[in-house]
């Protein structure tokens, strides 16, 4: 009896696993990340695993809750140096999502960097200290971008324009907004979906706070899920930057990811 028991036990663990492992993000989900990994055009190397972690609760249509520090992994694709044919490139994708017991491919296009600094001081203040408040709930602080957060009314303005909505936690969420001028243009789940944004304005989009580096493809177009960054000097993205990635649908006939 025990040992029929163990077998079904086990037959649905696998099920359990298999199910887990085949699960997948809807397209148009914004997945607000902080990387760990510090990425180098000269010193990272194609197959090179990389990672971040998600920085604000996830929730997707169907209730299912992505938490804040989720495991999100991917590779170095492909890197080059500057030199006298071109400048440097950096090439990532990132193909799976861990949330706690829970195994999610993605397939993300990037729509905007910012460097350590400028995540850091994004979650600062801009009230002088003596002013600060007693906690952060008094504090307005101004996202990258240029959007400011009213944590006293929970809001988020362009402008006098609320634009957003955010939490006593400093939980920002917000439908994405269009900027052509930087490349990035709204698509229908964008118009009609609230995200969760982090430390990122709805409008955010391209890099912030790096010296002439480019998205040179975001992933949304062939090769689906690419991302390139490029830059006439050595790419060097730190460990603590902020990647504002957003779930794109694979092509029919793309592979499913490595489960490495």
């Amino acid at each position: 009896m025990e040992s029929i028991q163990f077998i079904v036990v086990a037959v649905l663990s696998l099920l359990f696993a298999a199910f887990s492992s085949s699960q997948e993000i809807p397209a148009g989900t914004v997945l607000p990340v902080m990387m760990s990994t510090t990425m180098d055009s000269g010193k990272s190397k194609p197959g090179d695993r990389i990672s971040g972690r998600l920085m604000q609760d996830v929730v997707l249509p169907s209730g299912v809750r992505l938490k804040s520090g989720a495991r999100v992994e991917g590779q170095v694709v492909e890197t080059s140096v500057p030199s006298a044919s071109g400048g440097a490139h950096l090439a990532v994708r990132f193909d799976r999502l861990i949330s706690g017991k829970n195994s999610f491919r993605t397939n993300v296009s990037l729509r905007a960097l910012a460097s350590m600094q400028d995540v850091f001081d994004a979650q600062l203040p801009v009230s002088a200290f003596d002013e600060y408040g007693t906690s952060i709930s008094d504090w307005t602080t101004v996202q990258v971008g240029g959007a400011a957060v009213y944590n006293g009314d929970g809001t988020v303005r362009s402008a006098s324009d609320i634009v957003g909505r955010t939490t006593q936690f400093g939980a920002v969420t917000a439908k994405l907004m269009p900027d052509p001028k930087r490349g990035c243009l709204t698509v229908a789940p964008d118009a009609t979906n609230e995200q969760s944004l982090w430390v990122f304005s709805p409008w955010a989009c391209g890099t912030y706070g790096f010296e002439d580096l480019n998205i040179a493809h975001h992933g949304m177009t062939p090769p689906v899920g690419i991302i390139e960054l490029s830059s006439p000097a050595p790419i060097h993205v730190r460990g603590g930057s902020g990647w504002l990635l957003r779930v794109v649908a694979a092509p029919p006939d793309a592979p499913s990811p490595a489960a490495n």
